[in-house]
């Protein structure tokens, strides 16, 4: 047996965004239960907590003036305002994530995805996530049962900015058209670009990724959404 110490693996960040419907958050699950080194990215929040949510764990809740002091601070990696309440990750926690060599997973819209990527160029990996097509991303935020048409409404409305922006500038698109083939594509996106942090390549890995590159990859009906 080898005496010599395991090599660890660069840290990595991954950023996931979608609008609602597109199946993100059941993704962002199915790839931290997967993978043992794979953390989620808590943010802070100035909003009160919600049922059994939990300081640390779900969020760090903050009040709006210690907000605005970590803003000042330059403590953010990023944030934004959504509906009159502020989000945003904490530079720190991102910090000791990546020296852990931990993959660090982020649930966040493609405002803050940006902000992370010009905070940590080399090792955050943007991949913007859709369904098949508008009618069936429609389809499943009516099959949730828990928002009224105003609300759908209005979700579909902000589709379409985060659509456009997110296909213009993150790196990887994955069309959740199926959730086991959607989450290998996540999971060989981030082998192939954790192997590039490690100096290497991972040439299977690789070449899913290259199909998944925006750019490269066919948008189809999303094209003029």
């Amino acid at each position: 047996m080898s005496s010599e110490p395991a090599v660890r693996r660069p840290g990595q960040l991954l950023v996931l965004s979608a609008p609602s419907g597109a199946g993100k958050t059941t993704l962002a699950r199915r790839f931290l239960a997967a993978h043992e080194d794979a953390v989620f990215s808590v943010s802070a929040t100035t909003r009160a907590p919600r049922g059994a949510e939990r300081d640390g764990v779900d969020y760090h809740f903050v009040t709006p003036e210690r907000f605005a002091e970590l803003v000042a601070a330059g403590a953010l990696a990023e944030w934004a305002e959504v509906f009159g309440r502020r989000y945003g990750t904490l530079r720190s926690t991102v910090e000791a994530s990546l020296a852990r060599g931990q993959v660090a997973l982020f649930d966040i819209d493609v405002q803050g995805g940006e902000q992370v990527k010009a905070a940590f160029p080399r090792e955050a990996a943007t991949i913007f996530i859709l369904p098949p097509d508008a009618t069936e991303l429609a389809r499943r935020l009516r099959g949730r049962s828990t928002d009224s048409e105003e609300v759908i409404a209005r979700r579909l409305e902000e589709a379409h900015a985060e659509v456009r922006r997110g296909l213009a500038r993150y790196d990887y698109l994955v069309i959740n058209d199926d959730l086991e083939a959607a989450l290998a594509r996540i999971e060989a996106i981030a082998a192939s670009e954790r192997a590039r942090l490690a100096g290497g390549a991972d040439p299977q890995s690789d070449a899913v990724a290259r199909e998944c590159r925006l750019g490269a990859v066919e948008v189809g009906a999303w094209k003029n959404f």
